[in-house]
Order: C-alpha cells, then structure tokens, then sequence
C-alpha cells in the first residue's frame, strides 16, 4: 500500500512541476527534434518583464511556391521559421521598402493575392480573449506557491488544526478568486473598448470598394479622411498604422503619446526630416522612427484632410491616399493594447532575493526539526506518524502562507494610490523601480535609487501656452522691444501671420501653441483657406499658403510659400542661430538682440522673407528646391515669446533636489533659454558654462552665457571632472553630436546639467548614456520628442494633457460634479475644481483641494450639519464603486511612450512616483524582516511544545492568524509621506542593517522564549504533563507558548514598521495603532489573568500572578531591546544616497585633482 501511495505522490508531483517548470514539461511529454520541420511545439522563452516561458504549438501551411511554412503565434505575435537563419523570426510587415516602391502601390489585383495576405497577416482585428472563470481560477490554485499553502493546510487538519486551516484556506482562495475576477473584469472592459472599425474606401482589384476597416490588409491602398458633414460629424478613427502617399492630414495622437497639439501629415516626398534621405530621393527606405512625419497611425484621430486630386490614384471621396504598413497588434495602438493586456502579469514575488532569503530561514527551521526528530525518537511509546508531521510542520512554517498574497496586495494598493492620484502604469514592476532601480555595482553610483531626474522644459516644465512680448530688430529700433507686433514692419507681420501650420477643426482654430500665440497677435484673421490682414498702411492684404515646408526639429526651421497678389513670397521663421546662415547680410547687432533676451528666459524665433519670381506657376512654385527657397534671406525681426513655468513646477524639483536627486534638462530651446529656466528651477545653482556649435577642438570652447570668459575644451575625463567641479555645464546639440563624433560623450554627460537645442535622437542618447555608465534614471515629458528618451529611461513618465470633464445639465439644484482621478465624475461632491490643469486636481488628495462652496447655509435653508455625519458625509463621498481594485488602464490613460503616464499637466507626479515607489520597497523589506522573525520564533516554539507533547489549540491558531493577516494588510496600504526625504531606503534583503537586524531581534527573542519556557516547568504541575500523543488540552506550558508568540508577533510588527521618512508612523496611521494599542491590552489581560471568562475562551489556563507579572515586563523589555537595536543599526547602516551632481561620483579624481591643486600653491612659496 505504501508502494502504491509513494507511485501517486511522484505522479501528482511530476504532473505539477510540468505545470510549473516549462523544462520539466519538455522532458517528461516532449522530445527534443534537431529540426522544426519534424517538430509539434516549440518552446519560447521570452525576454525579462515581457512574460514567462510557454511551450506553443507550431503551424505548417503550404504557401504559393510550394514551399513548407512553420510558424507560432506568442502573446499575440507570429514568428516565422527561416531555414537560411536557422532561427524564428517575427512576422514581417512592408515598414522598410523604398519610396519608390510606395509610391507604385496599386493595392491588391486580384482575390488570390488578397486572400494570400489574409492568410499570412490575419484580420486587422485586436482579439482580446475572455476565459472562464474556472479557467482562471484553476492556473492560480495550481501555482506553486498555492499548491504549497494546501499542502501546509492538509498538514494542520492532520493535526486538529480544523478553524485554523479553514480560515487560511478560506482567506487564500478568497484572495485568489478576487484576483481571478478583477482579471476577467480588466479583459472584459479592455474588449469593450476594441470597437469595430469604421469602413472606407480601399482600391482591390482596379476599383474602389467599400470594406470594413477590419478587412484590411499590409499593402491595401486606401482613401482616407474626415467625413464631410461639418460639427456633429462621426469623426474618423486611423484603422491601421499608413503611409501617406498623397494629400495632407491633421492628425490627433494624443491617444498615443500625449501630445495635445494636432500633428500635421504630409505625403511622401515631401518635408523630409533626413537629409540623406532627401538626397536618395525614392530610393530611400522607409524609418517610420524618421519619417513618422508621412505615417498616420492605427487610433489616431484625423481633424482635418485635404485631398490631391493630381494623386496617381484618384480617390472617389476626395480622401488621401494612403497604404497600409501595419494592421492588427501590430500597429501603434496594438502594442499599446498589447501592454496593457499583459502588463498583469508582471506583478510577481518570485525572485531569486525570496528564494536565498527562505534558504536562509531553512536552515533554522530543519535544525529545530532535527532537534525534535533525535529526541522524539528516543521516546519508544511517541507516535511516528506524529512525530514526523511535526518535523515536517516545523520545517514549512518558514514559508508563510500569506507570502505571495501580501506581496501582491502591497504592489496592487501602489497601483491604486497613483490611480487615485490620475498616475496609470501599464509596467506594475517598474513601481519598486522607482524605489529601487540600480543594483549598486555600476560604475559611477553606488545609489539603490532614482539618481537623475530629467525633465523635458516646454510644455513639462513651462507652460505650453505661449505669450508673445513683441518684436526686437525693427529697423531703427535693433535693440528695443516693440509690445505691439502690429507695429511692426509689413514683412515681419506677413512672417507671422503666415508661416504657420495652424487650422481650422469646427470654427476653432488648432494648432501649436506658438503659433496661435503669434497669429492672434497679429490681428490677421483665417477663413476659407485665406488668411486676411487687419487694418494696416496699404490696405489689407489677402494671402493664400501654396506650400509648407514643416518644422522638424532636425531642422530647426520652417519655411512657407504664399502668394499675396500680384506677388509669391517665401516666409521663414526659426532658431536665430540656424536662420543667420541664410540670410543674405545679417544686422550688424544680430547675435547680440537675440542672446540678450535668450539670457532673459525668453524664447526667440528669429523672422525672415523672400519674393519669388511673380512669373512661376503654382506647379513651379511647389517643385521649388527648398535649399533655393531659403537661399539669400532678408531678415524680419527677432519674435520674443515668454513660457511662464508652471506653478508645481519649482517646488516639484525643489523636492526633488532637496531629496538628493540631480536634475538634468533636456530640451530643444536655445542654451540661453534653456539655463535661465533652469535657474528658476533648481537645475542650476553655480555659475554656467556652455558648449556650442563647433566644427573641430580648436574651435571647441566652453562659453560664458555673456561671453566674458571663454576656457579652451579638454578631452579627458580628468578635466572634464576638474571644469563640472567648478561650474554647472550646459551642452547644446550641435556640441553633442561633436561629442559623440570624437568618443567624449561618455565622459560629459554624467557631468551637464542642461542640454539644449538636442534632437529627439539626442535625448534618447544622452539617457542611454546615463544608464550604460550606471545612473538610474526616471524621464519626464509631454510630447512626441520625447518619445525615445521616456522608453529608454529606467523610469519613464508621460505627462498627458487632462481633457475638461463634460458639463452636466442642472438637475433640481444638485450640487456640480467633480471629476475623480480617472476622469469620471464623482457625483455628489459639491464645489467645482479649484484653479489648476484640470478639475482632476480634485483627485489628488491633499495637494489640491476643490474650490469651497461660497453659499452659507442659511442661503440654501438647510440646517448645520453634525460634525459627525459631516465626516462620514466626506467619508462616503470619497469612496468609488470599485473601491480598493486596481483600476483597469485604458488606452486614453496610457501612453506608448513609457510605463508610468501622468493624466496632470504638472511634473509633481515625479515626486509621487517616486515616494510610492520608496513605500513599496520599504514594505517589501519589512514584510521579509516580519515574516522570517516570526517564522524562526514559530519554529522554535513548536520545537519545545512539540517534545514536551503540547500545542496550540485550534482557536488560539486562529486568532494568531486573524492578527498577523490583518497587520499585513494594513502595512501592506502604508501611505507614503508628503515629502521626499534625502535618506534611501535600503534596496534588498541582504544588506547588513537586515541582517543584522534580523539577526538581533531573533537573539532577543530567542532570550525571551527560553527563559519563559525554562521557567515555567517551576510552575508546572507534575500531574499536568501530557502524553505525547494526547488530544490537545489546556496547560501551563500551552498558555505561556501562546503569550508569548502573541507578543513577540505584535513587537515584530510594531519594531519593524517603517514610517518616516518614507511612510507614516504608527501614530499617524490610525487602524496600525489602534491595533496595537487593543492587541496589546488583549495579550496584558490574558497574561494578568484579569478576565478569567477570556482566558477560558481563548483555551487557556490562568497563569500565576508572579509569572504573569514575569512575562508583562519581559514582553516590555523585550520590545524595547529590539526596537533600540534596530534604531541604531538603522543609524549606523543607512542606504547610501546618491550625489546632487554628476562630478562628485568621481571621488579618486577628485581627491587627485585636489592633491595637485596643492603642489600648484605651494610651488611659489617654496620658491
């Protein structure tokens, strides 16, 4: 019978470690095939964060050569096998053709090769599936760490555990059914959003057909736009993820990255971002990254069309033409979608810290063990069968139960308090990141913490909504300021009421904020595709825009061509120091105006004009070069915009800095610009030097911002730590990429302070510099530009622009609705939003407070209301229907751009971030300092109360259960404190402060327990021993077990606790203390014996009043040892902080420099 119990134990064993370790499932049901055309599955083995391995079955179809295909389908991706490679490769898209090869698109010919591509790309659907609950429900009850609580349960009902095992039993599957349903719940809304796509117009087969956009496929030409219609119009949505081949668009993608200003889409061939590519001409390839400029993507709102009627297709509605790249989840939004359908799963606990840290309380637990074991055998008449179940319970109460359950609950309640907060993260690992990001042995930061914190400056830092000063370098006037551009000359307003990508969507004018700011200013006006001027010397003058060639930030410029009769004129605005090489003679004091407003924290555009031949053509006039366009300028004037920073700004990085955090600012505005708004900010704090635009190193200097000093560039780092050491260092692009071009890029970005003028593809650079050379770093920014750093960030933040709630119609006098951190409105709440991005401020706790009601009581006939139910008034109104449940992210709430997206125009976000991602780190310390002392302590106390045959009753197991479940819940909801503290937290489980900690109290409590236990047997009848296999009764022993785990539980909780500086304190944290306070009454009465009743009910026996008193004050000495001994390891071993700037990482240069410093004064003196 054994033989037969042993064979099913190692089946039941075999089946779940299948289900648990992949390679085990391969080796017991699968055999190995040295080639896939023989193979069934393949097993995958996806990347870190991007989920766990799968075993997947493999697809084999036969394509038109004839030719054996062999493909799977991962996480919603299909890989192809090629036989040349030898390797699975992900299915490919038409994303890198030529050109050329675009331009000739005549989308599919016939039903064969649709049907072709239909089989190979699938519909462009995204197909979110929705198990059974029971589904879901058996993959968690077979997890490991699940299937190992059943097995401890089974091990306590075996040992009359019943109350006790049916409440953990019941809490763990009540647990894991809540997570099961909030699963079905986020898939079941996330499909509800995967609304079937809108129908157009696609060219098959030489004609035009009208299909569903869920029809098309990789390679379909289709005719896109706006329906006609006007106001009220069904707007139309991108199905998938084209290239633009004639017409032009206005696009919406804010729900892609956040960027509330409509992007303007041009054909190919036109308004290239690369000059390389430009030059090649349609041989060119495709870089949706570089050419996103010509690409509408899948999601993607279009505001605005306007159709080529000269197009090599013509389309039937007047729509752009366009082929699709891209359909499916595949798409801009499919990856999205993608995230966010898997990001669940990357709440885990299952780390190689967890697995050394209950290796190391092993060793303990099976010393104990093997204590009972040798001396519970010398005992003839003691039960086997007992014996070993109490070895086996002693040894698995190192692993708590609620293990995995509160660690979740602990990353989970994260999630909800940024929620709250309007902060949504598709990358719920990234949270502790935030705490804890670097694994301290990087080179130049010995941190466990986010070191630098960069910030994006217009539109993050500074408000996005320009004003316009005036106009400087008015002829006669080169130096002053003229408020009123009006008075300004004909051709400089002409500049700026012209040279603009402004539109009209549904009477209102859209576009950049500088742009609006400018044309307003101007007086003109903009209807029917004209734009008309106002009163001026002259009359007024009607213009109509020809061409546009685009801002790119490649570019720094932008250029019209317009034509105002009888005359075309050619209007360009841009970076002062770009537009002074086109222009044909520049003003004596050119550099001069526009640095020394540049200094003042303005931004400056420099303005320029040119008159074209009157003689060309409309046709000539667009096929004009646009190097001969811009060639020979006349110059305007200077336009100054002032960006007034927000006002969370300064403080935000105040915090930021006062907490030892270095603050960096990457921006595309001019260095003059760019330093005086970080000085405003913090990001600046010593004098300044700059690096510029240079051509080789004997041009290369650093720069005063007025040019005073001038201190010749060196290549080495030694220098370059000896100049960062004296002085905060600002870079601009043009001297980066000189950087980048000589290899010193390395050794100066870790040291600068500010970078200005830098291209998208520099900031991703000089983030990908900081991590590679060891700094953890978090990114925040509010636009497309900024798209590269935010995902190459340790810490990523997109900032995206809070849309107005919509009005409610007044409904008997109800109070107004205020909208919640989500966007919704949370009825009931009276008062509007106070002042500020959004009415969503009002979610954000304490920091924004909604706008008090200014009606008296008396003024709406109501009485005052108790301050009682006042308070439960506020307390029913702050709750949400689904309150406690980490909220469902939702595209509109997430950006592609990075993990963690801020639905709040300000950067304070940042500070929230990190302080939640602090807490969270420090409770996931706290629980593994808690759990493993009251595991040692456990193992220890079953030891003795095993081998002199006593135990817990079953009611007393229980109510130690209830209170250690309750106090981790309640830590695990810790709140972190308003301000941000220079101190870190410690970054894991092994450091010395945890060791010793651990080691320390365990030592006291050790002292405490065997000291209790010794001393008791004075006290212990002779008649009230037990037989070792007796059912459980009462006893000395048994009570004084009991009293003593129960305080020891509470003092572990109460000492290792960590409020400030990163959480709040006990004191603060109301059901924390009073938990305490009653939990310590509890344990005094039943020690005291003060209520005999209690102690009856509780199955204990009365305790002697000497002992009594003997156990109160040891249990008091107890907690008062251990919480010294863990204050002052705190003090002696705090995590270390990382430094407030770049040069002070480099400690050994430093002290060398210092040294010779040295030698250099002494030297004349010894002279």
């Amino acid at each position: 019978m054994s033989i037969f119990g042993g064979l099913v134990v190692a089946q039941v064993l075999l089946w779940l470690f299948g289900i648990w370790m992949i390679n085990v499932k391969c080796l017991v049901e699968y055999q190995s095939c040295p080639s896939p055309y023989r193979a069934t599955h393949c097993k995958v083995a996806a990347a870190d964060f991007t989920g766990k391995k799968e075993i997947v079955p493999l697809d084999r179809k036969k394509v038109e050569d004839g030719q054996l295909e062999i493909s799977f389908e991962f996480r919603k991706q299909r890989f192809h096998y090629d036989a040349e490679k030898n390797l699975f490769e992900k299915l490919a898209y038409p994303v890198q053709e030529t050109f050329g090869q675009y331009q000739r698109s005549s989308g599919y010919g016939n039903e064969v090769k649709a049907a072709a591509a239909l089989d190979r790309w699938g519909e462009n659907r995204f197909e979110v599936p929705v198990p059974q609950f029971g589904q879901l429900l058996k993959e968690q009850l077979l997890a490991p760490f699940f299937v190992f609580q059943v097995f401890c349960v089974g091990l306590w009902c075996l040992d009359d555990y019943w109350y006790y095992s049916l409440f953990t039993l019941g809490m763990l599957v009540m647990f894991e059914c809540t997570v099961v349903g909030q699963r079905l719940r986020n898939l079941r809304e996330l499909r509800s959003l995967t609304t079937p796509k809108q129908a157009l117009q696609v060219y098959r087969q030489g004609k035009w057909v009208q299909l569903p956009g869920d029809a098309l496929l990789p390679g379909d030409v289709i005719s896109i736009g706006r329906p006609s219609g006007g106001v009220g119009q069904e707007e139309r949505v991108v199905p998938a993820d084209a290239l633009l081949l004639a017409g032009t668009c206005i696009v919406e993608e804010a729900v892609l990255t956040g960027e509330s200003t409509p992007q303007w889409k041009n054909p190919i061939g036109t308004g290239s971002t690369n000059a390389a590519a430009a030059q090649e001409g349609l041989d060119s390839r495709l870089s949706i990254k570089r050419d996103k400029n010509h690409m509408l993507f899948s999601g993607t709102k279009i505001l605005q069309h306007t159709g080529d009627k000269s197009a090599r297709i013509r389309t039937p509605d007047n729509g752009c033409l366009a082929v699709v790249l891209r359909t499916g989840f595949e798409t801009s939004q499919g990856q999205l979608m993608r995230t966010i359908l898997y990001s669940t799963e990357r709440v885990t606990a299952n780390n190689w810290e967890v697995g050394l840290f209950i290796l190391f309380l092993l060793i303990f637990a099976v010393a104990a063990a093997a204590y009972v074991l040798y001396y519970g055998l010398q005992n003839p008449d003691r039960d086997r069968f007992k014996l070993f179940l109490n070895c086996t319970m002693i040894i698995t109460s190192v692993i708590p139960p609620e293990l995995p359950m509160e660690l979740s609950i602990a990353v989970n309640a994260s999630l909800l308090a940024l929620a709250r907060k309007a902060v949504f993260c598709t990358e719920p690992f990234r949270i502790p990141l935030a705490g804890k990001a670097c694994p301290g042995s990087h080179l130049l930061c010995s941190c466990d913490s986010v070191a630098v914190c960069c910030f994006d400056k217009t539109g993050t830092l500074t408000s996005d909504n320009m004003v316009l000063k005036g106009l400087v370098g008015l002829a006669g006037r080169a130096r002053e300021l003229v408020a009123d551009v009006r008075e300004g000359s004909r051709e400089a307003v002409r500049v700026l009421a012209a040279c603009q990508s402004l539109i009209q969507v549904d009477g209102a004018l859209v576009g950049d904020p500088l742009e609006r700011a400018a044309f307003q200013a101007t007086g003109w006006t903009y209807a029917g595709g004209n734009l008309t001027s106002g009163k001026q010397a002259g009359g007024k003058e009607v213009t109509t825009i020809l061409h546009r060639y685009h801002f790119t930030s490649t570019l720094k410029r932008m250029t019209v061509i317009h034509s105002s009769t009888p005359a075309y004129w050619a209007v360009v605005k841009g970076a002062p120091e770009v537009i002074q090489g086109f222009l044909a003679a520049p003003p004596a004091e050119y550099e001069a105006a526009y640095k020394e407003y540049a200094a003042q924290g303005g931004r400056v555009i420099a303005l320029a004009y040119k008159k074209l031949d009157a003689k060309l053509s409309p046709v000539e006039i667009g096929n004009l070069p646009r190097s001969e366009v811009e060639s020979n300028l006349h110059f305007g004037a200077f336009a100054i915009f002032q960006c007034p920073l927000k006002e969370e700004s300064e403080p935000a990085l105040r915090m930021l800095k006062d907490a030892s955090h270095q603050l960096v600012m990457i921006t595309g505005d001019a260095p003059l610009t760019a330093c005086h708004v970080a000085s405003q900010v913090h990001i600046l704090d010593r004098p300044v030097l700059m690096l510029d635009d240079v051509e080789d190193d004997s041009r290369f200097e650093w720069t005063t911002p007025d040019e005073a000093l001038r201190l010749p560039f060196q290549r080495s780092r030694q220098d370059a730590v000896s100049l960062a050491a004296k002085w905060d260092l600002c870079i601009s692009g043009d001297g980066l990429h000189h950087l980048h071009q000589i290899g010193a890029e390395t050794d100066y970005i870790p040291l600068t302070q500010v970078f200005a003028r830098v291209s998208p593809d520099q900031k991703e650079l000089i983030l990908r510099t900081l991590r590679t050379a060891g700094w953890t770093t978090l990114m925040c920014g509010d636009g497309t530009n900024d798209v590269g750093a935010l995902k190459t960030a340790h810490v990523g933040v997109a900032l995206l622009t809070p849309r107005p709630p919509a009005a409610k119609p007044k409904d008997n006098g109800s109070a107004p609705a205020v909208a919640g951190p989500s966007g919704r409105a949370l009825p009931g709440r009276g008062g509007a939003a106070g002042p500020g991005p959004s009415s969503l401020a009002a979610g954000r706790g304490r920091r924004y407070a909604s706008t008090p009601l200014t009606r008296s009581h008396a003024d709406i006939g109501l009485q005052p209301v108790d301050a009682r139910m006042q308070k439960m008034a506020d307390w029913m109104d702050s709750m949400e229907p689904d309150e406690g449940m980490v909220p469902m992210v939702k595209p509109g709430d997430a950006s592609m751009a990075s993990p963690f997206t801020a639905k709040l125009a300000s950067v304070m976000p940042c500070t929230d971030i990190i302080r939640q991602g602090r807490s969270t780190l420090v409770t996931t310390i706290q629980m593994f300092k808690i759990l493993g002392l009251i595991c040692l302590s456990t193992a220890y106390s079953l030891s003795v109360m095993y081998l002199q045959g006593v135990k817990l009753g079953d009611f007393q197991a229980t109510v130690m259960g209830m209170l250690s479940a309750m106090l981790f819940f309640v830590i695990s909801h810790a709140k972190p404190l308003d301000q941000l503290s220079p101190q870190r937290p410690h970054p894991n489980i092994f450091s010395a402060y945890v060791f010793l900690s651990l080691l320390g109290q365990f030592a006291a409590h050790m002292g405490f327990l065997i000291y209790i236990t010794d001393g008791v047997n004075s006290w212990w009848a002779q008649d009230e021993v037990q037989e070792p296999n007796a059912d459980f009764k009462p006893n000395l022993v048994n009570t004084v077990c009991f009293l003593v785990q129960f305080i020891i539980q509470l003092i572990t909780f109460g000492v290792n606790y960590q409020g400030p500086p990163f959480n709040a304190s006990i004191r603060d944290t109301k059901t924390l203390r009073y938990t305490f306070w009653w939990g310590s009454i509890f344990w005094a009465v039943l020690s005291l014996d003060l209520v005999p009743e209690l102690t009856q009910l509780v199955s204990l026996v009365s305790v002697p009043p000497m002992l009594g008193y003997k156990i109160v004050g040891l249990g008091l000495a107890t907690f008062a040892v251990t919480f010294a001994w863990d204050h002052v390891l705190r003090a002696a071993f705090p995590a270390p902080s990382p430094p407030q700037k770049g040069y002070l990482a480099f400690k050994k240069e430093l002290a060398v420099l210092k040294k010779q410093e040295a030698r250099q004064q002494r030297r004349p003196h010894a002279g």
